[in-house]
């Protein structure tokens, strides 16, 4: 039996039923905050329960649902390997529905792309894991391994009731994981850079606003000089690890490309600093008495993000600003799974023999639930479908050539990484895919 044409036959004859799979899971309105599940789950469940696939849930909260279904393995030389397709059903909020051109839970198809709130971000991948594994339960592919979905209420607003929330529970557990968040086609996430998020408060004395500034002392602008300090986090020379120095070359080269003549490169040995929030004063005519600043900081490798912490502080006491700093959302370092892992180079593979083109792995700027899998020792990367431009914009959409070739990649991914019985093993892999292997790797520089 040639199982890899047989699936991928499948999902291309079945692209129909996948595109309005998507376009189902686009129109529950998911958005986080305030973060509400339970629809959108009622509906996967029935959706699996038609192909034979039972489900389980674990409530997190009344209205934050985690779903997890396994395919176990069969045969007489059954594997021990487990894969996780991991992907979230919350969304970005749609903010200001007047700059949409489109009904921004419509999920309709226009102009070969999927438009609606989620279509990059990350239904569209979402709904290629479904397929994928929907399309695998109903040919019967003996899988050596066991598959299993995991599927979160919660990655939007940090992930807390999410990932981390069933792997410190042991509720699923696996030996590699892919997550279906968006990338470029050809070229797949295997990781990224940490994260330092803080906010400081400055305290001041109010007073009439007609005698600024020799009355009173305004907390917006002592806070102003510290956003000012702040930018100087810039500067933090890392350390880099000799073993991560050639994937981020190879990242910076692929932001060059991608971007042409935009400037990403060069956040991959940075600290990047986003003033997300300011919250002062009462009216425009008293002197601001408090102000609250939100930071953003992402970490690259070679710096330790509790370092960020106590260099903010510093740079805050430099500015005349005595405050405390306090830590909030996500906190952690850069982080990312070697190329040589059996699921990177397997996947990248995946997306050559189903594109014809070459793919190799890359960096991301960004932070994601991939390093909670790598915090429990999981190998994970991530690949999905995206008009990367879109992402938590307005008008967001997706390619719907992407959610098809995706599917077909999470599926094939799946046949090699757990192998299937009666079928060769495939672990030593042709070099074909760039960055996706060490050989590939070198190729690359």
């Amino acid at each position: 039996m040639d199982w890899k044409r047989k699936v991928l036959d499948a999902i291309e004859e079945g692209q129909n039923e996948l595109l309005e799979l998507c376009s189902q899971l686009i129109r529950f309105p998911t958005e986080n905050p305030p973060g509400d599940s339970r629809e959108i789950s009622a509906f996967i469940i029935e959706y699996l329960h038609q192909a034979g696939i039972d489900t389980k849930v674990h409530a997190a909260t009344e209205t934050m649902f985690n779903v997890i279904s396994t395919l176990n393995g069969e045969g007489t030389d059954k594997s021990d390997k487990h894969l996780i397709f991991c992907g979230h059903t919350d969304v970005v909020p749609a903010g200001d529905l007047s700059r949409w051109d489109f009904d921004p839970f419509c999920g309709e198809i226009k102009d070969g792309y999927m438009l609606g709130r989620g279509a990059s971000d990350m239904k569209g991948g979402l709904a290629g894991l479904i397929f994928a594994t929907v399309i695998l339960a109903k040919l019967n592919v003996p899988l050596r391994g066991d598959l299993s979905l995991m599927i979160v209420p919660d990655e939007e607003t940090g992930g807390d009731l999410g990932v981390p929330w069933v792997l410190e529970r042991g509720l699923a557990t696996g030996t590699a994981a892919v997550i279906a968040e968006p990338s470029s086609p050809q070229h797949p996430t295997i990781g990224q850079k940490g994260s330092c998020w803080f906010e400081f408060t400055v305290e001041g004395t109010p007073g009439h606003g007609s005698l600024q500034p020799i009355v009173g002392d305004n907390a917006i602008v002592k806070a102003a000089k510290g956003i000012e300090a702040l930018q100087r986090l810039w500067d933090i020379k890392p350390d880099i690890p000799e073993e991560v120095k050639d994937i981020i070359r190879i990242s910076q080269e692929y932001a060059r490309d991608r971007e042409k003549a935009g400037l990403a490169y060069q956040v991959f040995d940075h600290v990047t600093v986003n003033i997300g929030s300011i919250q002062g004063g009462t009216k425009v005519n008293v002197v601001a008495d408090r102000c609250t600043v939100q930071v953003d900081s992402r970490v690259p490798f070679g710096v330790d993000y509790r370092d960020v912490l106590d260099r903010a502080r510093s740079l805050l006491l430099e500015a005349g600003i005595e405050s405390e700093l306090k830590p909030f959302g996500f906190q952690g370092n850069a982080n990312w799974t070697p190329a040589h892992e059996p699921i990177v180079s397997q996947l990248v593979e995946s997306i050559s023999e189903v594109s014809g083109e070459e793919a190799y792995g890359v960096l991301q700027w960004a932070s994601s639930d991939a390093r909670h899998f790598r915090n429990h020792q999981i190998p994970v990367l991530q690949y999905g479908p995206a008009e990367l431009s879109t992402i938590h914009n307005f008008n967001e959409k997706a390619p719907v050539w992407q959610i098809i070739q995706c599917a077909k990649v999470y599926a094939l991914s799946a046949l090699k990484y757990l192998g299937v019985e009666g079928m060769e093993d495939e672990t030593s892999l042709k070099n074909s895919n760039g960055a996706a292997s060490e050989e590939a790797t070198t190729s690359k520089r």
